[in-house]
């Protein structure tokens, strides 16, 4: 009689009482490990953010007191703002103070740079707002009718890349100058030039910025058209979009339940990437509609070597970044939970 081993193979064990505890304890373990990881980042972006502003040619003493001031007057200077300390003495002291909220204090104006940014940062923050309006109102439902409409003739595909193709193709500085123009030359129904704070007339507030918002928009929109038309054009050619025809779905139903779905994780990752992006490249705009934003702040700050105003800019704009890249992970586990049984196992 032979003699018979039992012995357990790969996927036939019987399961652990643990592993329905492992299961739902992963969403948890992946959140905590993305937190982890964006804590870090963000200690990594502070050592850059300060080593750069520290390396820039031209100290804050020579710019503001010009060539011809005396060695003396340079280091009293930079005693009175603290710059004359170990370079790693003076990130440590920004970054516990960065932690609590305190940004230092501007070296140009005297005023605290804290006290800055709360006056300024809701315009900024209203100007990305408007400019995200329109990419989910216009650039979304572009892509998805020019992906739908590709299949067959094909003329979506060429009036989505034409459309694509301009918007990304035009400058924002030639857009804005050429919006300043027509609404100054012309009365079109909008002012230009005149901001209205939100405290004051909100309505008023909105309408003001709905020019610049739709100028800082165009190029985002461009981007989410083409990468959303991309997106479901590759889902189109599932093969279980295939099987929804052959079963006589709806043409409406297979939209919503299989291609939206499918097609969205590619499309938020891009949104949320163009949601920090928008935060930094408001400059340009806020300049061109003389708007008292964050991005003019920053770049005023930049020519004046403030290093306060400077490191609390870039330090905000990285947080905004890298915030937006843990939501758009904890949002996409959440449309497809596949993610979170890949990134499980990999980790395993």
């Amino acid at each position: 009689m032979p003699n018979l081993t039992l012995t357990a193979q790969p996927g036939t064990s019987p399961a652990s009482p643990w592993a329905g505890v492992r299961r739902a304890l992963r969403p948890f373990q992946r959140f905590v490990q993305q937190v982890g990881v964006a804590a870090l980042t963000m200690l990594g972006v502070s050592v850059l953010i300060f080593a750069a502003v520290r390396a820039m040619p031209g100290s804050y003493t020579d710019l503001v007191l010009g060539p011809l001031a005396t060695p003396e007057a340079k280091k009293a200077a930079a005693e009175k703002f603290g710059l004359d300390g170990p370079v790693v003495e003076q990130y440590g002291h920004w970054l516990l103070n960065s932690v609590q909220g305190d940004f230092g204090t501007s070296l140009a104006s005297g005023t605290p740079v804290g006290q800055e940014l709360a006056v300024r940062l809701p315009v900024t923050v209203l100007l990305t707002t408007l400019a995200l309006v329109f990419i989910l109102l216009i650039g979304i439902p572009l892509g998805v009718l020019t992906g739908i409409r590709s299949v067959g003739s094909g003329r979506g595909a060429i009036v989505g890349r034409l459309v694509s193709s301009l918007g990304m193709s035009v400058p924002e500085f030639v857009l804005g100058t050429l919006v300043l123009f027509l609404f100054t030359r012309y009365s079109l129904g909008l002012t230009v030039g005149v901001y209205v704070p939100w405290s004051q007339d909100p309505v008023g507030s909105v309408t003001s910025m709905l020019l610049p918002g739709a100028v800082l928009s165009v190029f985002c929109v461009a981007v989410t058209a083409r990468t959303t038309r991309d997106a479901v054009m590759g889902v189109l050619v599932e093969p279980h979009v295939a099987a929804a025809v052959a079963r006589g779905e709806s043409k409406g139903f297979i939209v919503r339940h299989h291609i939206l779905r499918n097609a969205s994780i590619p499309v938020l990752t891009l949104v949320g990437t163009l949601t920090a992006y928008l935060l930094g490249g408001t400059v340009i705009v806020e300049r061109l509609f003389n708007l008292p934003g964050l991005g003019s702040y920053l770049v005023d700050g930049l020519d004046r070597r403030d290093y306060a105003i400077v490191q609390a800019g870039v330090l905000l704009a990285a947080a905004v970044f890298i915030v937006m890249n843990l939501l758009v992970d904890l949002v996409s586990a959440v449309i497809d939970p596949r993610i979170d049984t890949a990134a499980g196992k990999d980790g395993a």
